[in-house]
């Protein structure tokens, strides 16, 4: 089958298209035809190896020394059951589904073996296959924040970062629950976020929110310490009483099945929107890191995966990057 491989740690060209194995599923497993696959922030900071040097040396020693000795990135999809193991129950030949594996991963390819177990559930009947890839990652990392801020209705929000794919979902998903929702966003993306069900929208490129006199039950930072840690440094100064700043960067999340569930549920309803960017075809996956890893992109950046030329034979995998 056709996969896109990390042949070492390094910059998006590290990745190459490559001809491998199709994998049978083993006992309680099912193998998945994949359609379409989210690339993530997560996924380019893995491949990049992008940690604090302390930890590089222990993460080399865990993942591999010279390149990961997984190389089938991703771990979002859309796609089909295609196989069954044996002891799998929860799914059958056919079955259309979406989910995420943040420990088994492979979504870069073809077809991939899952545990039956994992976060799957069926794929949304309103959505397509592109649609539904850019359902779990934002949304199952946004009910983990809703969740975490205990978030109740009536409370008023601020999401920084409202575009992103976290913030995206979030958005959504705090109005849901009845909150009232103010999102942070640059001047390109305000209409985005005001459509998404925002009651007020700031443009961050023109004015500070800490400025404002608006109070705040819960700040929810949806990009990351990293770069929201200036803008975020005297969010405390627009908590109301009792409130609280908390970010995706906080503690290592959860994710449940039944979040994504209530996701496929609010999908089909018409109250959580999938928003995606751009789209990229599987042998495009150089260009689809580099975009995500520009920092801009408007909600998900999806893959799609064209199985017309299955038996086309492509090279063997070449390290270009020496």
């Amino acid at each position: 089958m056709k996969a896109v491989v990390c042949t070492r740690w390094g910059p998006p060209e590290v990745l190459q298209v490559a001809e491998v194995e199709r994998p049978v599923p083993r006992k309680g497993e099912v193998r998945i035809r994949i359609f379409a696959a989210a690339v993530t922030v997560s996924e380019c900071v893995a491949r990049a190896l992008r940690a604090p040097w302390r930890y590089r040396i222990l993460a080399r020693l865990v993942l591999g020394w010279r390149g990961p000795r997984r190389p089938i990135f991703g771990m979002v999809l859309a796609g089909e059951i295609d196989a069954v193991g044996r002891n799998v129950r929860s799914f059958k030949l056919g079955d259309q589904v979406f989910g995420l594996s943040r420990w088994k991963a492979g979504t870069y390819a073809e077809y991939v073996c899952w545990s039956a177990r994992t976060l799957l559930a069926p794929r949304p009947a309103n959505l397509t296959y592109q649609e539904a890839a850019a359902l779990p990652y934002g949304g199952l990392l946004g009910m983990h924040l809703i969740r975490k801020a205990g978030i109740k209705p009536g409370q008023r929000i601020l999401v920084y970062g409202a575009s992103g794919a976290i913030g995206t979902a979030t958005v959504q998903l705090a109005r849901h629950f009845g909150a009232r929702v103010t999102g942070v966003c640059s001047t390109a993306n305000l209409a985005l976020v005001e459509s998404l069900g925002a009651e007020a929208v700031v443009d961050y490129t023109r004015e500070d929110f800490t400025a404002k006199a608006d109070r705040y039950d819960v700040i929810i930072d949806a990009v990351g310490r990293k770069k929201s840690a200036k803008a975020l440094l005297r969010a405390g100064d627009v908590l109301a009483a009792g409130g609280k700043s908390i970010s995706i960067d906080d503690d290592f999340p959860k994710l449940r099945a039944e979040d994504l569930l209530l996701l496929e549920r609010l999908a089909e309803s018409g109250e959580l929107t999938p928003v995606i960017d751009r789209c990229y075809a599987l042998e495009e996956m150089v260009e689809a890191h580099r975009y995500v890893e520009l920092g801009h992109k408007r909600g998900n950046v999806i893959v799609t995966v064209d199985h017309k030329d299955n038996n086309k034979q492509l090279p063997p995998v070449l390290d270009n990057a020496g």
